[in-house]
């Protein structure tokens, strides 16, 4: 059963990031004006950055390859992007409850990468092949 299970848990923990990591690429000017409006310095290499992290990462988990230290970068990542962008405490009233879902939604998801990176990839993965023993 894990040989199912294990593969279709990492699709579904890294589903968004595939999801933002090709809109980022695809939309690659846009996204570097609003890191860029957050004050984030080098925007530009912030938006590559982010890129690598979402999209590189959420490939190496799907597959299981250097599934631990995949999880464990977007697992950091995602802290800096959940309080930098998903801040309820601050926002105004009609914003509030969308943005403490976001918040709450981005702190699901270090649950899953957390497990991921302290655990592995599980079955049906590049790092637990014989041939990689």
């Amino acid at each position: 059963m894990r040989a199912i299970t294990d593969p279709l848990a990492r699709i579904l923990i890294v589903a968004i990031f595939v999801y933002t990591g090709i809109s980022k690429l695809t939309h690659f000017d846009g996204t570097s004006h609003m890191i860029a409006e957050k004050g984030i310095p080098l925007a530009a290499v912030a938006t590559a950055i982010a890129i690598l992290i979402e999209l590189g990462g959420a490939i190496a988990i799907i597959i299981g390859w250097q599934t631990k230290l995949a999880a464990a970068i977007q697992f950091v990542y995602l802290i800096f992007i959940t309080v930098t962008y998903h801040k309820f405490w601050a926002a105004p009233p009609q914003l509030h409850d969308v943005q403490l879902i976001n918040f709450l939604k981005n702190v699901g998801i270090m649950g899953g990468l957390l497990f991921l990176a302290t655990r592995g990839a599980g079955a049906s993965a590049v790092d637990s092949s014989p041939s990689r023993g």
